[in-house]
């Protein structure tokens, strides 16, 4: 009826209009009512106006009551194929949801929040960038997205793909995607703004689509975008309107809020692969499908291609289809299927980019190491530090390599083996010399670093005059280079490597010198070991024996570091070789030194004492202090080991005051740390604790926590000795924590061993047992002697009180037997004492007081108070059980007054205690 009206209406006004045009005409006469029209032309005008407002009127009406009565309708129409080529349009709805979508439960819920935060709250919804490297599934994330939110948007929801990085097709100019969603949304073909001014155009069309959406609830998805100029046009200006963006760049739009989509959890990438590759899961091995979608790099693509290969052959196992993947030489060529494969998709970024960004991309696959910075990355490509950070700046927003905390950037795996292949077809010297360019960077870099890692008076390792020209980043003090080294070390080693690979041997040989400063005193020892492995056999490649003496030397300390004893007396007896037959004195001296301290650990005190010696002499013919000092030192603590406590204080002092001349602080902590370990033998206490607490904080202020560990030791060794078991217990539990955590196996077995005395001295001695056998295990795997004696000896006093008097004396005879070879009298005072005290309380009183005076003419002979006490203690109470005679009461307050002088007050009070009940 209404189409009859409006057809009426217009027929009607169509005439009159007619009419009144001629009414003014003289060229005829009209009959009837006509002619009253035409000798009346401007009543007629009056009429004609009239007509059309009640028209009008009419019509509004007629259109109020089609309306809805929900207000206005959806954007969509129907799909009629018109509008402008160019954007691949789906109108009215999205693209089919993918069946086999994988859990993104953190981003959608995350997604989902802000979202109906955003509406409950009545604020405008802002721009969300899907974020993502190629492949990695940013499409199917949006378009999953969108259908969860359809509910929230029933105004519409629109897709357009961009076509930014599209196979064969030019990205999507913003004039034609703006004609698409128009017509989309219903607007007339001739209706949308057209000319040949293109930008007149756009600012038109996209004037028009802003009018379109406003007050409107819609879902628009701008996916594979090429750049922020691109989708602007197309956002829509009104608040209410959800705008999801895929791209492989990193877009800058106002207020966007950007979603990370990273490669699939190893668990969800498992479930993908199951899902696609149409095999029954129990018919497949899950460590060998973790494997396969790790080498997929758990990228959504990655692993639909590898298990769309084993759906389409049957034939295949997992197992197959792993093998083919690790061995092919071309492992993006394995991740296809059909026309899809994943190098397609990172060839498409990396043609969007200039010539002088291909070229430094490509050069990333000549990079040894796992990340990479700016100054890096000069030496990689030749260019300056900041065009360099200006290339991976650039890279990182076109989805080419990923950000790393500390502005360094990675490549991931698959990315990186795109690289490496575009590299690859830059030939063999290419590649050499961009190794030798990186390579030479970290040469001067860690010439820079170690100014403040080598101790003074060190000879560095000399570096070419042309490295020195590297710019190298700015490290102004020992923090500075320690972080910088942390950070480079898993990258200077992995150069390390590839320059071995490609016969670059006086690299490999420069760099591990230039390493070994560090990895000395921040291990892991084990990447250290494979270092220095490398140098001497690359040293033996070039015959360079200066070199294999100086790789051997420092296999041998880190050896010795990790308790391989037998293997660092090898290396470093080598190493005495090799220098002796170039006539390099220093380093002969050097390898006496360190070989003097593997024997001194073994306690090998006469060996040990014998190579300190003729190092001492070395160094003072070559006038070379530090060498002096180190050589005193440890000449020192073979003294100590073997109970001459004054030589031993002797030797330490002069190299404690050759150190602090040098200014050598390193040097000035180890000795101030043995020298409280002396003082602690000696019982004095009070200076023993302070000389422990100087070497911590100097160690701490070094942040050597090996070192620190040590210190924490030998310090609830001398609160132990002092009765505060609580403060020794937390310094021990502190350093076995260092311990532990460095992988330090001998540091650890003390820790653990001085924590089981104070198990066993606290009454818990199943808990006792139990860490002094583990103890005694690492030592005797290690090849320490001297914690296997000193284990036993503890071991012997726990068993005694467990009732198991066989084994404890067992442990006593082994112990005695290692502490007697080794020299240590000090620590055969210690196990007597013990041993005396099984006896005594088993009843067997003149055993016992036989072991006492043993232990007391030892402690006597090598002024040891503490283990003097001990027998004085012993011997008293033995005499005491006999006949309570009066020359026992005095020897026991004899044992009194010397604990009191050392501070060991509740070993005092016990005696006193017993004093005192007799008397009563």
């Amino acid at each position: 009826m209404t189409i009859g009206v409006v057809a009426g209406g217009g027929a009607v006004t169509t005439m009159l209009v007619g009419l009144v045009t001629n009414a003014v005409s003289d060229q005829s006469r009209w009959p009837s009512w006509f002619g009253w029209m035409q000798r009346h032309p401007w009543l007629s005008f009056v009429m004609l106006g009239a007509v059309l407002v009640g028209l009008t009127v009419l019509l509004a009406a007629l259109s109020d009551v089609g309306a809805p009565e929900n207000g206005p309708g959806p954007l969509v129409r129907p799909d009629d194929s018109s509008g402008p080529p160019g954007a691949v349009l789906v109108l009215r709805s999205l693209p089919r949801d993918a069946a086999t979508f994988v859990d993104r439960t953190a981003e959608l819920e995350r997604l989902t929040l802000l979202v109906g935060a955003s509406q409950e709250r009545g604020e405008a919804l802002p721009v969300h960038v899907i974020d993502g490297m190629p492949g990695v599934g940013k499409t199917t994330f949006a378009v999953h997205a969108g259908h969860l939110l359809s509910e929230m948007f029933p105004d519409g929801q629109l897709f357009v793909n961009l076509n930014g990085h599209t196979t064969g097709r030019s990205p999507v100019q913003a004039t034609e995607a703006l004609a698409s969603l128009l017509a989309a949304t219903g607007v007339p073909t001739q209706q949308i703004p057209a000319g040949d001014d293109v930008g007149a155009v756009t600012e038109a069309r996209a004037a028009m689509w802003r009018s379109r959406l406003a007050d409107k609830r819609a879902l628009l998805i701008l996916d594979n975008a090429a750049s922020y100029r691109q989708l602007e046009p197309l956002l829509p200006g009104g608040g209410g309107c959800l705008v999801l963006v895929t791209s492989r760049k990193r877009l800058a739009a106002n207020e966007e809020v950007v979603l990370a989509v990273d490669a699939l959890p190893p668990e969800h990438a498992v479930d993908l692969f199951l899902r696609l590759s149409g095999r029954p899961a129990d018919s497949l091995d899950r460590a060998v499908l973790e494997e396969l979608v790790g080498l997929s790099g758990n990228l959504p693509l990655g692993v639909s291609l590898l298990a769309a290969r084993l759906r389409h052959h049957p034939s295949w196992s997992a197992e197959d289809l792993r093998e083919r993947l690790v061995q092919a030489r071309d492992r993006l060529g394995e991740l296809r299927a059909g026309e899809r494969e994943v190098s397609a998709t990172f060839g498409l970024s990396y043609a969007d980019l200039p010539v002088e960004r291909q070229r430094f991309f490509r050069g990333l696959g000549f990079y040894p190491g796992t990340d990479i910075d700016a100054f890096a990355g000069a030496a990689l490509a030749s260019v300056s530090v900041a065009e360099a950070g200006r290339c991976l700046d650039a890279l990182y927003d076109d989805h080419l390599i990923d950000e790393h905390p500390g502005s360094r950037y990675r490549l991931h795996d698959l990315l990186r083996d795109y690289a490496r292949g575009l590299a690859d077809e830059g030939g063999h010297m290419e590649h050499v010399e961009t190794v030798q360019r990186v390579c030479g960077y970290y040469l001067a870099a860690l010439a820079v670093a170690n100014r403040y890692i080598v101790r003074s008076g060190a000879v560095a390792s000399p570096v070419p005059d042309d490295v020195l020209q590297v710019e190298s980043p700015p490290m102004e003090s020992r923090t500075a280079a320690l972080g910088w080294l942390e950070n480079e070390r898993p990258n200077v080693l992995t150069c390390i490597r590839r320059a071995n690979s490609l016969a670059l041997y006086d690299v490999v040989i420069r760099l591990a010198a230039a390493m070994a400063p560090f990895l000395r005193q921040a291990g892991p020892w084990d990447q250290a070991v494979g270092l220095h492995r490398t140098a001497v056999e690359a040293a033996r490649h070039t015959g360079d024996r200066r070199a294999l003496a100086g790789a051997l030397a420092e296999l041998g300390v880190v050896r010795r570091f990790m308790a391989a004893y037998p293997e660092a007396v090898d290396a470093l007896s080598q190493a005495v070789e090799q220098y002796d037959a170039v006539g390099d004195r220093r380093g002969k001296a050097d390898a006496l030194n360190q070989v003097g301290i593997v024997w001194y650990l073994t306690a090998d005190n006469d060996a040990a004492a014998d190579a300190q010696t003729e190092a001492l002499a070395l160094y003072r013919r070559l006038g070379d202090r530090l060498g002096q000092a180190n050589a005193l030192a440890d000449l020192g603590m073979v003294r100590r080991q073997t109970s001459k406590f004054a030589a031993a204080v002797e030797a330490q002092s002069e190299a404690l005051s050759i150190y602090q001349g040098l200014d050598d602080r390193y040097g000035e902590a180890n000795s101030l740390r043995d020298l409280g370990i002396v003082h602690c033998l000696m019982g004095e206490y009070d200076l023993a604790a302070q000389r422990q607490r100087e070497a911590f904080d100097v160690y701490r202020a070094l942040d050597d926590r090996t070192h620190q560990a040590y210190a924490l030791n030998e310090l609830g060794v001398v609160r132990r000795a002092t009765g505060d078991l609580a403060a020794a217990r937390e310094v021990h539990t502190q350093a076995l924590q260092y311990y532990t955590d460095l992988g330090e196996r001998f540091g650890r077995a003390n820790s653990v061993r001085h924590l089981g005395v104070l198990d066993r001295m606290s009454g818990n001695a199943a808990d006792a047992n139990r860490l002094l056998e583990e103890a005694l295990e690492t030592y005797r795997d290690l090849g320490s002697r001297g914690g296997e004696a000193a284990s036993l000896g503890e071991l012997g006093v726990v068993r005694g009180i467990l009732g198991e008097d066989e084994g404890a004396v067992q442990a006593f005879r082994r112990s005695l037997e290692i502490l007697r070879q080794l020299g240590d009298r000090c620590g055969e005072a210690e196990v007597l004492n013990h041993w005396g005290t099984l006896l005594r309380t088993s009843g067997d009183l003149a055993a016992a007081r036989g072991r006492y005076e043993q232990a007391l003419s030892l402690a006597r002979a090598i002024r040891c108070p503490l283990e003097e006490a001990r027998a004085l203690e012993g011997v008293g109470r033995c005499d005491w059980t006999v006949d309570g005679s009066t020359q026992a009461g005095e020897t026991l307050r004899e044992a009194i007054n010397l604990y009191r002088q050392l501070g060991a007050g509740s070993a005092a009070d016990e005696v006193e205690r017993l004093l005192v009940s007799r008397a009563g």
